[in-house]
C-alpha cells in the first residue's frame, strides 16, 4: 500500500502538499472585512445628491430648517429645547452637511470629466476618420479629372468632324484640303519654294 500511495503522488516541482486549482472554473471570491459596494452605484447617488445641492430648492429648504431650529430653540419651553444658544447641535450637523457634501461633489465632478473625456476622444476619432474620407473623396476627384482630360470631349469630336465634312467638300469640288495640300517637305500650301543659288554652278 506504501509503494502505490508513492506512485500516485506526483514527483518533481509538483510534488506539492497543497491542493491544486482547477483553471477550468472561476476563482471563489475572497472574503473581506471592509464593506463592499457597488461603485458604480454609489457614483449615481454621488451625483443625484451633487445636482440637488445646486438647485434652488435644496437652498430653501435648509433655510427653513435653520430658522425653524433656531427658532424652537429660542421661543420653546425650556424643557423642550435640544440645541440651546449658542446652537452647538447646528453648527455640528452643518459642518457634517459640508464635510459629506464636498467629497460627493467632488466625485460627480470626476464622473464628469471621465465622460467628457470619452466624448472628446470619441470626437477626436471621428475627425480623424471624417478627414481621412475627405482625403480619399478628393484623391478621387483628381484622378476623374486626370482620367476626363484624356477622353475625348464632345466639342473636339465636333470640331474633328467638322474639319473631315470640309475636306470631303473640298475633294467633291476639286479643291484640295489644307490638309492635302501640305507638302511632303512641311511647308503649308500655296508656299512657294525658294530659288536655288545658281552662282556656284557657273563658277563650277
Amino acid at each position: 500500500m506504501a509503494a502505490e500511495d508513492r506512485a500516485r503522488q506526483p514527483a518533481g516541482a509538483t510534488a506539492t502538499g497543497r491542493p491544486r486549482t482547477r483553471l477550468d472554473q472561476p476563482r471563489a471570491p475572497r472574503r473581506s472585512l471592509l464593506p463592499s459596494y457597488d461603485p458604480e452605484a454609489f457614483g449615481n447617488f454621488s451625483e443625484r445628491i451633487a445636482r440637488f445641492l445646486g438647485t434652488g430648492r435644496f437652498i430653501v429648504w435648509m433655510t427653513a430648517v435653520i430658522i425653524l431650529w433656531v427658532l424652537w430653540n429660542v421661543f420653546a419651553p425650556r424643557l423642550l429645547r435640544f440645541d440651546e444658544y449658542p446652537f452647538i447641535f447646528l453648527t455640528l450637523a452643518l459642518s457634517l452637511q459640508a464635510s459629506y457634501a464636498a467629497p460627493l461633489i467632488l466625485l460627480a465632478q470626476n464622473r464628469q470629466d471621465d465622460r467628457d473625456r470619452v466624448n472628446l476622444e470619441q470626437d477626436r476619432k471621428q475627425d480623424e476618420r471624417s478627414i481621412a474620407d475627405t482625403e480619399y473623396l478628393t484623391r478621387e476627384v483628381a484622378a476623374l479629372r486626370v482620367g476626363l482630360g484624356e477622353v475625348a470631349t464632345r466639342d473636339w469630336i465636333r470640331s474633328e468632324l467638322q474639319d473631315l465634312l470640309k475636306e470631303i467638300d473640298g475633294r467633291a469640288d476639286g479643291r484640295p484640303h489644307a490638309r492635302a495640300e501640305r507638302r511632303a517637305d512641311g511647308r503649308p500650301p500655296g508656299q512657294q519654294a525658294a530659288p536655288r543659288d545658281e552662282g556656284d554652278g557657273r563658277g563650277r
